[in-house]
């Protein structure tokens, strides 16, 4: 369904002031004039596109500038508008994410699959990443058009749209699952899994409709059951549904060798309520009335997700050998699992990202905005000409994440497979300069041992003790890696790269770019 341009500004209204609204009055004049006689591959007008976007926008809860920004978007690459134009009737803020949107389109119709990383393309994945972290909102913005584009994307043809779903796949949605924006990832994953593989797409959701209809049924009862216990008890609660998605399932299957017997959460049940005490208090309940599987109790309230998720789960056997999963967190939690970081720009209230994004130690960053610092550092390692493999982003920005702990109770958000000298470095270029050694857990830990999620990690020092050479082989970070480099370099233990050679290098790398 295309929306027109009074329907979108009545969706709006509720929520934007009354100066606001006359702004994206002017906006979508500004774009309608800009876009006019362009046409979709649909064959409809183009203006329908940025229209959708702001819509999306407005749904996710982004202040006025974001939606102005999701309106204009395409202006300055597609039109005769110029970044002054906009700047001269939206302001600074409003030009500055169109800008850095403009530069994720373009990076982005640069670069080849991550997986096929060349030399050619860093540049182009240099301005990515620039782009994205240097404002959250821009990469929101970018999520917004994206997921217009794959909800049209039976208009385009075959060869386009393997591309753009493998993209979305490998880059987009994993943005918006590091931004704990779950609701948008799945739709993104969903959208690009269908266009990837249409047959098993297809497959398993007759598979899901099959099962759902004897599921639905069960669960009935034990849904009443627990309604019953939780008002007893005086709780005030929301309690729904939850369906595994398609793409979800998928990823599961490939991990238990295609045995849909070992999928326990194909559906689950949601328990929505008003503080943590609550959530407490309901999983105490859960398991008075059924058999909980300990091994599958998760507490993500304590020890949220790297991406900042927060919610409780646990797995009951009921007494007819019925498996259940339930879902358990507080109104703010589901906000946030739904719509992840675009929940902390509320309407009105014209709130920047930058505020978050300045660099602070890693314990005391939000787990969920670590993500944006490390994306900017590479960012600035790209901009100065460092060559960072494919495989080497993969795993700082796109990989899974784990967390481990300082003896004092501080989180650090690593790559799935850190190393502890990751960690040390992690903490502090000076704790990981003068390490001897290592404790996991109350236990010594080599060097080369991956940590795991949740380990308590020591890191034992002493002023004599310094950097190795042989450390390069025990780091998986860029960051630790380059903090090392340094420190050996100042050591004299690695050579340094002469003047010669770096302005040789320099040299080559316009010659390239021209």
């Amino acid at each position: 369904m295309t929306m027109k341009k009074n329907e979108l500004l009545s969706l709006a209204k509720p929520h934007y002031d009354k100066d606001q609204l006359l702004e994206l009055d002017h906006a979508i004049d500004i774009a309608t004039k800009a876009h006019h006689g362009q046409k979709r591959k649909s064959g409809e007008p183009y203006i329908i596109h940025p229209i959708a976007v702001a819509a999306t926008l407005i749904d996710w809860g982004m202040d006025i500038d974001s939606v102005l920004a999701g309106v204009l978007h395409d202006t300055v690459e597609d039109t005769d508008t110029t970044l002054e134009d906009i700047e001269k009737y939206f302001g600074k803020d409003v030009a500055f994410l169109v800008d850095g949107v403009t530069k994720v389109s373009q990076a982005r119709a640069g670069m080849q699959d991550l997986t096929e990383y060349l030399p050619q393309t860093k540049d182009n994945l240099s301005k990515l990443l620039i782009a994205v972290g240097q404002d959250v909102r821009v990469v929101i913005i970018k999520l917004a058009d994206r997921l217009h584009n794959l909800q049209t994307l039976q208009h385009m043809p075959r060869d386009k749209q393997l591309k753009i779903a493998r993209e979305s796949l490998e880059v987009f949605g994993p943005m918006a699952d590091k931004l704990g924006m779950g609701r948008v990832r799945m739709q993104i994953e969903e959208l690009a899994f269908s266009y990837l593989d249409p047959k098993e797409f297809k497959r398993l959701q007759n598979t899901v409709r099959k099962r759902l209809g004897k599921s639905t049924r069960k669960l009935g009862g034990v849904r009443e059951t627990v309604d019953k216990a939780l008002k007893e008890q005086g709780i005030s609660f929301e309690i729904n549904g939850r369906v595994k998605s398609i793409y979800s399932l998928h990823k599961k299957l490939n991990k238990v060798n295609g045995n849909m017997a070992d999928i326990y959460d194909l559906m689950a049940l949601r328990i929505i309520v008003n503080s943590k005490e609550d959530c407490y208090r309901v999983l105490g309940i859960l398991h008075t009335l059924y058999q909980p599987m300990i091994a599958r109790i998760k507490d993500y309230i304590s020890v949220p997700k790297p991406n900042g998720y927060q919610s409780l789960h646990t797995t009951v056997l009921t007494p007819s050998e019925q498996i259940v999963e339930f879902q358990i967190r507080t109104h703010d939690m589901h906000e946030f699992a739904e719509r992840g970081l675009a929940a902390s720009f509320h309407y009105h209230e014209q709130k920047s990202s930058k505020g978050y994004s300045k660099k602070k130690s890693a314990a005391v960053l939000p787990t969920h905005m670590q993500w944006i610092t490390q994306l900017q550092e590479i960012a600035g390692r790209l901009r100065n000409g460092e060559e960072i493999s494919s495989s080497q982003l993969n795993v700082d920005l796109f990989g899974d994440r784990i967390f481990v702990h300082s003896p004092r109770g501080d989180i650090y958000n690593l790559p799935e497979g850190g190393l502890p000298l990751d960690f040390a470095y992690l903490v502090h270029s000076d704790i990981g300069k003068h390490a001897y050694g290592f404790k996991v857990n109350g236990a010594i830990h080599p060097f080369d041992k991956p940590l795991k999620n949740g380990d308590v990690v020591e890191v034992m020092t002493r002023k004599t003790s310094l950097p190795k050479k042989a450390w390069i082989d025990h780091v998986k970070t860029t960051h630790a890696r380059n903090k090392l480099r340094a420190q050996l370099r100042q050591l004299g233990v690695i050579e340094g790269i002469s003047h010669a050679a770096a302005i040789i290098r320099e040299k080559t790398r316009k010659k390239k770019a021209s």
